[in-house]
């Protein structure tokens, strides 16, 4: 079973039909039968997005839900340390905080296909282990 990195657009836009990317990502994730890797502050950042959205917060709690997809949390002080050093490192891309956690979790994890929309900044970021990011939208 392969694993992908999830990143908050694609989550965004997967649970929004008026999303220019819905169509793109929902085919995606429609064919991917492995399983999600996220992290709590991607988690985050698409429930703030969504929260206007009727029923935003509860559809983002299903597709995580019902998709199995595995969260983890990165916010201890030494994790919180290392983000804020790769957010130092790529401040002229920029990376946020979530980006930040999704790389320290496909070292860990040695993931390296993700499913973002950033695609600047993930051609950009490399992991500790200097692997480039496999942009999943962008390969077949």
């Amino acid at each position: 079973m392969s694993d992908w990195l999830i990143d908050t657009g694609p989550i965004v836009a997967y649970l929004d039909a008026a999303d220019s990317e819905h169509a793109r990502v929902g085919e995606r994730l429609d064919r991917f039968s492995g399983r999600l890797v996220t992290t709590g502050a991607v988690v985050t950042e698409a429930m703030y997005f969504v929260s206007a959205a009727v029923r935003g917060p509860s559809r983002l709690a299903e597709f995580v839900a019902d998709s199995g997809m595995r969260v983890f949390d990165l916010a201890q002080p030494a994790e919180l340390h290392a983000a804020a050093e790769l957010m130092e490192r790529y401040a002229d891309t920029p990376m946020d905080y979530a980006d930040a956690t999704l790389v320290m979790l496909a070292e860990a994890l040695r993931i390296h296909d993700v499913l973002t929309l950033d695609r600047r900044g993930f051609s950009t970021y490399r992991a500790a282990s200097r692997k480039d990011f496999r942009l999943v939208l962008e390969h077949s």
